[in-house]
This record gives C-alpha cells, sequence and structure tokens, in this order.
C-alpha cells in the first residue's frame, strides 16, 4: 500500500511541474502516451482521480490507487522533469538572485499560490503552511531540487527511493 505521505508529496511534485507548464494536465496525459501508459493511464480523469488520493486536496477521495498506477505518475513526473528542467534550473537561480529576476520567482510563486487555492483545502493547517510565504520558500526549494535530480539517468529510482521514504 503506498503511504498518504508519498501520495502528498508526488501530487506536490506534480503541482510545480503544473506551475512551470501551463498546460499542465494536457502535457501528462501527451506523455503518459508517450511512454506507453495508456493502459494505465487511459484518459486526463483518471489522472485527475489518482492525484485526488491526495488528503490535501479538496476534492479528496480514498481509491486506493494501485501500485502500477502510482509508478506510472512517478514515471510522468521523472520525464515532464527532463523536459522542464531549463525552467526549473532559471526559477531556482532567480531565487538566489532575487534582486536581478525577482519576476520569475514571483511570477512562479503566484501561480503555484493560485494552484494551492484552487485545488486544495486551504482549512487544512498542511496547506495554510504551503500558503505561507515565509515557509512555502522552502517547500517550494526543496521540490524543485527535487525535481531537478530526476534528470539524471537514475532519475526514476531517486524519485521512487524519495517518494518511498528509503
Amino acid at each position: 500500500m503506498i503511504s498518504r505521505k508519498s501520495i502528498e508529496k508526488l501530487d506536490l511534485l506534480l503541482l510545480i511541474l503544473e506551475t512551470i507548464d501551463l498546460n499542465g494536465i494536457q502535457s501528462l496525459y501527451a506523455l503518459s502516451n508517450t511512454l506507453n501508459l495508456n493502459n494505465v493511464l487511459p484518459n486526463k480523469v483518471t489522472i485527475w482521480k489518482l492525484r485526488n488520493n491526495n488528503p490535501l486536496r479538496k476534492s479528496y477521495v480514498t481509491n486506493n490507487i494501485k501500485l502500477k498506477e502510482f509508478d506510472a505518475l512517478i514515471r510522468i513526473t521523472v520525464e515532464m522533469s527532463k523536459y522542464l528542467y531549463p525552467y526549473i534550473r532559471e526559477i531556482l537561480k532567480s531565487k538566489e538572485d532575487i534582486e536581478k529576476n525577482s519576476v520569475i520567482w514571483n511570477d512562479f510563486n503566484t501561480r503555484f499560490i493560485e494552484l494551492i487555492n484552487e485545488r486544495f483545502n486551504i482549512d487544512s493547517m498542511r496547506v495554510k503552511k504551503l500558503l505561507n510565504q515565509s515557509e512555502n520558500d522552502e517547500i517550494i526549494i526543496k521540490s524543485l531540487l527535487i525535481l531537478s535530480f530526476c534528470i539524471s539517468n537514475q532519475g526514476y529510482q531517486k524519485l521512487k527511493n524519495f517518494l518511498y521514504d528509503f
């Protein structure tokens, strides 16, 4: 069985990727086709339903996500990270040099907050932490760094280990 914490972490990483890619769900679905995951993720609705296993979401439902479904979401996350890596790097760089590149970081952060407000249960204490500017910077940076590790040849295994807390 996949832990609640693992589902939360993966969905947060996918949300970060959606913050970068304005066509988020469409891109995730296109990648599932490219990776031949159609038997596990046949459509966008299936991806949405699987992500709703995250207890932090407004539309949370317990579907008991299967290992092969979780694995497919990990594979999509890794591939999307590779595709979006130049943007991930630029966002991280903008945070380091906030004086020079504040627009990039601020735009990213604003969109991230909008997606959290739109999709997550904002009454939850853990979600409030994501919305708190002083605390969410650290969460965002950590998430972006994790996604950066996904671009290596061992990216899938690294992400899987992180999600399962090995």
